[in-house]
């Protein structure tokens, strides 16, 4: 054992790959093989014209997309921050309207207008009743009976 030599760590041998890849018999290529991939390496003007063209195409399809994509995502913001303007609005119309309706008496309302103004309730037969095919509002056309 003491004449045997240790190798420790990453010394392994390294194996000329290349000679053993020369070493095996080629395969003989048909004529018809031959000539096509003979062919395959020669590319013609037409079709490398194609190619670019189509590149090209796509090329443009993508930008096409990829703006889109970008318009799309800009006017989700947009409606974002709208949105949140609207809320915001609604919230502050809605505290306005509180504080409005709170500082309003009603019952002081009532008591200046018949008190001070002379406003009465109506009678049964003061008031008249008028039909509409549109719901929405009414025309007066003529003068309304008294």
């Amino acid at each position: 054992m003491a004449n045997s030599r240790y190798v420790q760590g990453s010394a392994v041998r390294k194996l000329d790959v290349t000679r053993e890849i020369e070493r095996e018999p080629k395969k003989k290529l048909s004529n018809a093989a031959r000539k096509n991939r003979e062919k395959a390496e020669r590319m013609s003007a037409g079709y490398v014209l194609f190619l670019s063209l189509a590149l090209l195409a796509t090329g443009w399809i993508l930008v096409g997309y990829i703006t889109l994509q970008s318009d799309i995502t800009n006017s989700i913001k947009h409606i974002s921050v709208l949105e949140s303007e609207l809320n915001d609005l609604r919230l502050a119309n809605d505290e306005e309207y509180s504080r409005i309706t709170s500082n309003v008496d009603l019952e002081e309302v009532r008591r200046i207008a018949i008190q001070e103004l002379g406003m009465q309730y109506a009678q049964e037969g003061q008031i008249v009743t008028f039909t509409s095919e549109n719901r929405d509002y009414v025309k007066q056309m003529a003068s309304i009976p008294e």
